[in-house]
């Protein structure tokens, strides 16, 4: 009775201790090298897909958004995607780290961006729009976008492709200041205004 009780408790630790792998605690040093994770300067809004970590970080002046490789332990190179007259919100990755999302804030081109690390390219999504938006996040394939969207006076989640084409929404909801179309009939004629 005593064997098969202890037998019970080896086979229990066994099967506690196998899974003490996952989840686990990645552990980054500290440098004074700003080509690592963590620095003296402050990193926010992390994301990890894969083995691709993204996060802001104010390192080199400004707020700018950072790759880190997880299995190399190394900053990857984002030529074209910071700049001095924008501050970086939000990043976020595709899984096969092809793909970045993130949002912007400068005077003349705020909006949701994409950074296609294949072709080294940034391009707006969505800009120059009125709403607040908040919160993308790129799926594991890098084939949609959601974010956060104030529509109406609540904050509703919105989906696109990667050209930026509205898959659950109506694009006219993106328009800075529609136009509205107002009929008016007198005397038997319409009369058309645009407001």
């Amino acid at each position: 009775m005593k064997l098969l009780f202890l037998g019970k408790i080896i086979l229990l630790i066994g099967v506690l201790t196998s899974c003490s792998n996952y989840p686990r605690l990645l552990s980054f040093s500290f440098s004074e090298n700003s080509k690592s994770l963590n620095t003296r300067s402050a990193e926010s809004n992390p994301y990890i897909a894969g083995s691709y970590i993204t996060f802001i970080s104010d390192r080199n002046g400004s707020q700018d958004v950072y790759l880190f490789d997880a299995k190399t332990r190394r900053l990857i190179d984002l030529p074209g995607l910071n700049s001095l007259n924008e501050v970086a919100l939000n990043p976020s990755i595709s899984e096969d780290g092809r793909y970045l999302v993130f949002l912007i804030i400068a005077q003349d081109k705020s909006g949701l961006y994409l950074y296609d690390l294949t072709t080294r390219q940034k391009r707006p999504l969505i800009t120059n729009i009125d709403k607040k938006i908040k919160n993308p996040m790129i799926s594991s394939n890098g084939e949609k976008i959601t974010f956060e969207i104030v529509n109406k006076g609540q904050w509703d989640i919105a989906i696109t492709d990667l050209r930026g084409k509205p898959l659950n929404f109506d694009h006219n909801l993106l328009k800075k200041n529609p136009k509205i179309t107002i009929s008016i009939k007198k005397n038997k004629n319409y009369y058309s205004r645009q407001i």
